[in-house]
């Protein structure tokens, strides 16, 4: 897997460029990380309350961090 679309979710996250991290849900190969960037989006935008807007933001967190992880094992 290409580990620019890593870098770029952890960059567009961290620094709030949710316009360009839709783009990049649509675009990656990476269908768990499409999938996460949607469950994420969906919560900022229609949040619940802020315990499930910050379980959503964690968890496509922690995908980045095991995918770029495991691209340094493998």
């Amino acid at each position: 897997m290409n580990n620019i679309d890593y870098d770029k979710a952890l960059y567009y996250t961290l620094w709030g460029q949710w316009d360009d991290l839709l783009v990049l849900m649509v675009r990656t190969k990476d269908d768990l990380l499409s999938k996460k960037i949607e469950q994420f989006l969906h919560a900022y935008h229609y949040p619940i309350s802020n315990e499930y807007l910050t379980n959503k933001h964690d968890q496509l967190m922690y995908y980045i961090d095991h995918a770029l992880l495991s691209e340094f094992d493998g």
